[in-house]
């Protein structure tokens, strides 16, 4: 009996063995194959778009809003720089500003006075050429009288000297009219250098304007305080970066895969991620980017073997709508599996299907 039993324990435990083995070579076979030749998988992480919030000048951080982890919406405040001397600077702009106005007002009240004076000259020019005509008009008789004998002829020198001396009266009007003219035109380029003295008084105000709003720091996007880089009362310089966010609305798996499947995944293929710290569910994603440069390359590439470290990244982005239900949940950095479909045609498996709260 003990011989018998002691047999049976052995066939018993052979029998336990290959089951062993058998499950252990099953298990290995499904976890290399997954769901067969038309699906595959690779490991990666799951990663967000970074943003860093900086100052645009040199300055001290006066204040912090938001901590680590504070969820934002695009045009929040996040931290306030100090504007003392930029306040100083508009000040003074200001006052430029006003004075330029009164430039304008002063050069509008030259420009009226040129012109009256040119209405003056003007007029002066009128009653010139008519005090001409009539001394032309005398000389056309004196010259009848004297050709008739009426008159002498020192009379008619008298009225020839006349005309002579009403023309150079005349002319020295017109000249005098020409120059107030030439002042009234001097006045108005006063009034539109004064004008681009207001327009550049107002850019600089602007200018200073913008340095002030920039100097409040907003959140570009809707995200995530992932980082506060710097502290209050800390002295940046241009471009300091005081926080770093995350963009919970572009969240994407970042994986690699093998050459020979890489030229057959098409951007906007469906892909399917698991993640370790929930593989209850089954996240959906789209393929959004393929390298169009292999990483791990060898130097020399020459058997089909070696070709096969080639290996290409890909991004497959998660949906921003779903992303937006569930903004609080969205972890970057932890680990998960993403599946491909290579076969078009083929369905997803029952464990694939799109399973999310």
């Amino acid at each position: 009996m003990s011989i018998a039993f002691s047999r049976r324990k052995v066939i018993i435990g052979s029998v336990l063995a290959a089951v062993v083995v058998v499950g252990a070579w099953y298990w290995r076979t499904m976890q290399a194959s997954g769901y067969g030749p038309a699906f595959i998988n690779s490991n990666g992480r799951i990663e967000a778009t970074e943003v860093d919030v900086a100052t645009r000048f040199a300055g001290r951080v006066v204040d912090i809003a938001v901590n680590e982890g504070s969820f934002v919406r695009a045009g929040d405040v996040l931290a306030q720089m100090q504007v003392d001397s930029l306040l100083s600077q508009r000040a003074e702009a200001q006052a430029l500003h006003q004075q330029a106005i009164n430039a304008v007002e002063t050069a509008k009240a030259q420009v009226a006075a040129r012109e009256s004076e040119r209405s003056a000259a003007q007029a002066l020019v009128a009653q010139r050429e008519s005090e001409l005509r009539l001394a032309r008009q005398s000389l056309d008789r004196t010259e009848r009288l004297v050709s008739g004998g009426a008159t002498s002829r020192q009379t008619l020198d008298e009225h020839r000297a006349a005309v002579v001396g009403s023309q150079a009266v005349l002319e020295a009007a017109r000249a005098q009219a020409a120059a107030a003219q030439a002042a009234v035109q001097a006045a108005q380029s006063q009034v539109i250098s004064a004008r681009s003295g207001v327009s550049a008084a107002e850019a600089t105000i602007a200018r200073i304007q913008t340095d002030i709003d920039d100097s409040v720091l907003k959140a570009p996007r809707d995200g995530r305080v992932q980082y506060r880089i710097a502290q209050p009362g800390e002295v940046l310089g241009a471009g300091g970066k005081v926080l770093n966010l995350v963009d919970l609305a572009d969240v994407y798996m970042t994986f690699f895969l093998p050459e020979t499947v890489a030229g057959r995944v098409a951007l906007g293929a469906d892909v399917r991620i698991v993640l370790d710290a929930a593989p209850e569910y089954v996240v959906p994603a789209k393929v959004s980017y393929v390298a169009s440069v292999a990483q791990f390359t060898p130097k020399t590439v020459e058997t089909a073997s070696e070709r096969q470290k080639l290996m290409f990244r890909v991004k497959a982005q998660i949906d921003p709508e779903l992303l937006q239900r569930h903004l609080e949940q969205v972890k970057t950095g932890l680990p998960g599996i993403a599946w491909l479909k290579l076969d078009p045609d083929a369905a997803w498996p029952q464990a694939l299907v799109v399973n999310v709260p």
